[in-house]
């Protein structure tokens, strides 16, 4: 490392002072990496060398910048979202992998170079050919008030990546992941508000979540402290702020703001030194009758059989499992899966305390529980009116 910053500080210089010559042309060119990222033809898979060109000049993948570079996918990804920007074309591979007739080609799709495909997923499948005039910076339309919050977002987020980088060498493997995800996390929240996904507040929402999940995890108390009740705070705000931008708060608002609430008293009294565990789970007991008289609103008891024998089965899995431990409780989809994660929250808090101490308990506990409780607030709506 200490070769590669001589070298380049050479470089530098050399810049500078307007005397490129020989080294640059064979060794350093930092300017040129950019090619690597256009989507013009002509640079397609070259200058892969980040400082050091060397190695593309030896293989025949250097390329002078000539005309400018255009940047972006060929795939149009159209997306802020930086997870799907990273598994968007695995995906796409694994589709072409799926639809290939003959299994040699299954396997191919994937060590082939990019932008092959098998013929016949090829003919089934036709993709449009790229046309360079008709690349587009994605830019979906926000206020000037997303764009500002954005944007201090942004810097923040920036500062937290930086202090990842700067103190991962002296932190544990665990801290490090889970400071990771919190900041994959609340980026993925920062590209969502900016295409119109979600509102600001649901953006704090989940970093709030996310600082909660860390702090408890990693030991850090005043963290856990101030935003485990934050993050179902900024709930309720978030719900009652949609209600009134809809034209008031409706019973549906009321029961669904009343299960927050509950929630909120549940962590409280989960977080207070002394034995309030009793309490706290009867704080969610009321919380999740309120979400069932919510979720209940003009649809009939138990209309899919199948769903409520998955429910029971999976109720009396856990209560006989639990039993040796214990001394002495119209749906999209999104809301669906919501109230199944919150299952799996309670099952894992029952599993930790009367069965067995489960690993890194705190982690999957809070961001189950607090995935299912954003699933649920952000995607609850009430039932259109009949006609």
């Amino acid at each position: 490392m200490a070769l590669i910053d001589l070298l380049y500080q050479f470089w530098v210089h050399t810049e500078q002072v307007g005397k490129l010559g020989w080294f640059d042309r064979v060794f350093c060119s930092p300017s040129n990496h950019r090619v690597h990222h256009a989507v013009n033809d002509e640079y397609l898979d070259k200058n892969y060398g980040g400082v050091l060109v060397l190695w593309d000049r030896l293989f025949g993948s250097f390329r002078q910048e000539g005309t400018p570079c255009i940047y972006g996918t060929r795939g149009a990804l159209n997306s802020w979202d930086p997870l799907w920007a990273n598994a968007e074309v695995y995906w796409a591979l694994l589709k072409d992998s799926w639809h290939a007739g003959n299994a040699v080609d299954k396997l191919r799709v994937w060590l082939m170079p990019p932008g092959w495909r098998p013929a016949d997923v090829a003919r089934r499948f036709p993709k449009p050919a790229f046309d360079l005039k008709q690349v587009s910076t994605f830019d979906p339309p926000a206020s000037r008030t997303v764009q500002t919050f954005a944007a201090v977002q942004f810097l923040l987020l920036l500062a937290g990546v930086l202090t990842v980088l700067w103190f991962a060498a002296t932190w544990s493997a665990l801290s490090t992941a889970v400071w990771s995800a919190a900041l994959g996390a609340s980026f993925w929240a920062l590209g969502a508000v900016l295409q119109g996904r979600i509102s600001p507040l649901e953006v704090l929402l989940i970093e709030a979540a996310a600082l909660s999940t860390a702090g408890s995890t990693l030991g850090v108390q005043p963290l856990y402290f101030l935003f485990k009740p934050l993050t179902m705070l900024i709930a309720i705000v978030y719900a009652a702020f949609r209600a009134s931008r809809t034209g008031g708060i409706t019973r549906f608002d009321a029961l669904l703001m009343a299960a927050l609430t509950a929630s909120l008293v549940g962590d409280v009294l989960l977080m207070l030194p002394g034995n309030y565990f009793i309490a706290g789970l009867a704080a969610f007991l009321v919380g999740h009758l309120f979400y069932i008289t919510l979720f209940r609103q003009g649809q009939v008891w138990f209309p899919s059989r199948l769903a409520v024998v998955g429910t029971l089965s999976f109720g009396a899995a856990m209560v006989a499992w639990l039993w040796a431990g214990l001394n002495g409780p119209v749906l999209k989809m999104a809301v669906a899966l919501g109230a199944g994660v919150f299952m799996l929250s309670d099952s894992l808090i029952a599993i930790n305390r009367f069965v067995q101490p489960l690993p890194l308990a705190s982690l999957w506990v809070l961001s189950s529980y607090y995935l299912a409780q954003i699933l649920i607030a952000h995607n609850a709506r009430p039932a259109p009116p009949a006609r």
